[in-house]
């Protein structure tokens, strides 16, 4: 009997030991687990990039300026022409005919004013001499500029058949590639019939951007002094991105920013150029345009995922000194890649939940451990929302 009660003893004892372990593991959790990376400010390359569309230099659109029937092309389509080529023929023969009609009423009419010059000395040698009436005189004098008159619109005339003559042949007025044509041999065409083809200069090539309107009011707010805006502006480098991804081989420089800010858009428009030996890049092309526009010194600089967007307001987990998550409302600047500025609510040093975030709340307890960023995650990159550099 006594050793079946001690048995019962020591049953009750285990059970109440057991009960007492499940009790205090439920009063007492492990603390979660959460990656944090450590708050240092920076200084990061600003780095713009925008979307472009290539275009030539010089885009020269070539137009008859008289009307004929073309009787040659004699360019190769898509090639390169120098400037003064010969590119179409138009029939010269009715524009000889009409030069030949206009020098022969020129030499009839230098043949008339001759004559009418001759009658104006004699004129004035009798009036000197007493021997004619004042009338006679000024007779003379009248038909003299009349002479005179029709031998210099004559004269033009010349000029004008001369220069129509001239525009049979169509030549090109630029060094470029030359497009396709879009008349025929055979075909009437004149200054009305519309282009007939374009010559394009793309060495250097020029990329047209549209930048942001708040982009362009800060930097021109910035830069407000015209000569250290110039300086600023030739001092920027600009890569091409192409659409397949690849980077052209060859660097931009600024070219010009235009005159106004396009009312539907809310955009500016610029241009830089790049050199394009070979005539590699054409225009149309889409690619995309970066420059190291700036450097923004002791940047606090966390990862996307460190910030908790909520309704237009952002916030970041902080693990204190005592293992404990403080819940702060904070401002952000420009995002860097997989990295975004922290201009307001943060300080330099302190510990930000990268990846347990949701798993927390204010106040808890938690086991911190060193978030190690992805080796594809560069320190600066291109901004998400690009400006004007």
């Amino acid at each position: 009997m006594k050793k079946f009660t001690a048995v019962i003893i020591v049953l009750v004892g285990l059970s109440l030991a057991l009960g007492c372990s499940r009790k205090q593991s439920k009063v007492a959790p492990s603390a979660p687990e959460v990656l944090v990376t450590l708050v240092e400010p920076k200084d990061v390359p600003v780095v713009k990039e925008f979307v472009a569309t290539l275009n030539g230099l010089v885009n020269a659109t070539i137009s008859a300026r008289v009307s004929g029937h073309i009787i040659s092309q004699d360019y190769k389509e898509g090639s390169v022409v120098k400037k003064g080529d010969l590119l179409f023929q138009i029939d010269s023969r009715p524009f000889e005919e009409a030069l030949a009609q206009a020098r022969a009423t020129l030499a009839k009419a230098q043949a008339t004013q001759d004559k009418a010059d001759a009658d104006q000395k004699r004129a004035l040698e009798l009036f000197n001499k007493q021997v004619t009436s004042a009338q006679e005189r000024d007779t003379a004098l009248q038909a003299a500029a009349a002479a005179k008159g029709d031998t210099e619109a004559d004269q033009a005339a010349v000029k004008n058949a001369e220069l129509n003559l001239e525009y049979t042949k169509i030549t090109a007025p630029i060094d470029g590639v030359a497009g396709f044509a879009t008349a025929q041999v055979g075909d009437l065409v004149g200054p009305s019939s519309g282009p007939l083809t374009t010559i394009s200069q793309v060495d250097p090539i020029k990329a047209v951007v549209a930048g942001g309107e708040q982009g362009y009011t800060e930097f021109a707010t910035r830069y407000s002094d015209p000569e250290k805006r110039e300086q600023y502006l030739k001092g920027l480098e600009f890569e091409l991105i192409l659409a397949n991804g690849s980077i052209y081989s060859q660097k931009g420089k600024f070219y010009a920013l235009d005159r106004n800010i396009d009312v539907k858009t809310g955009s500016i428009r610029f241009e830089v150029t790049f050199p394009n030996p070979g005539d590699i890049l054409r225009p149309g092309q889409f690619g995309r345009i970066r420059a190291t526009t700036d450097t923004r010194k002791g940047a606090l600089l966390v990862p996307q995922e460190a910030v908790t967007e909520l309704q237009g307001s952002y916030q970041v987990a902080v693990v204190g000194d005592d293992n404990k998550v403080s819940v702060r409302p904070v401002k952000v600047g420009e995002r860097f890649g997989a990295l975004w500025e922290i201009t307001e609510g943060l300080k330099p040093g302190e510990k930000a939940v990268v990846q347990g975030a949701q798993k927390v709340q204010e106040g808890v307890a938690v086991t911190a451990k060193l978030w190690t960023p992805p080796a594809q995650t560069p320190v600066a990159a291109a901004a998400d929302n690009p400006q004007q550099p």
